[in-house]
């Protein structure tokens, strides 16, 4: 189980990497200040474990169904409608997140999801011996 101060950070890695991979997702500002930078890769990464928190057990629950229908391949819009979420939700701000297409949603998603997975191993709690 990784700690929720942790998962903010692995959140802002994973936004930073998923960034620089593809143009037609940005961070706004981005002539911001390195500091700056920093702060609102933070604040999203804190949205996204807030919405992945609350609201993305919520989704799956509803789409249960689509779920076992797909073999879990629904997890991937899923996991886009979530970052979409967090798009809306910082657009009402000065800074955020900017997604141009559904596409480039869904293979952040992707991304997002493996990358976070890997940078959790170390906190994974491994059996007494």
């Amino acid at each position: 189980m990784v700690p929720f101060g942790w998962k903010i950070v692995l959140n802002a890695v994973g936004l930073w990497i998923v960034d620089a991979l593809w143009s037609s997702m940005r961070i706004i500002p981005q002539d911001a200040s390195i500091l700056t930078q920093i702060a609102i890769y933070l604040v999203l990464g804190l949205v996204l474990a807030l919405v992945n928190l609350v609201i993305k057990p919520l989704v799956k629950v509803i789409s249960l169904p689509l779920y076992i229908l797909t073999l879990g391949l629904f997890g991937l819009i899923v996991n886009a409608a979530m970052l979409e979420l967090v798009s809306w939700v910082t657009s009402l701000t000065s800074f955020g997140l900017e997604i141009d297409t559904f596409p480039t949603a869904i293979g952040a998603g992707l991304v997002l999801a493996l990358l976070t997975a890997i940078l959790s191993v170390p906190f994974k709690r491994r059996p007494a011996q």
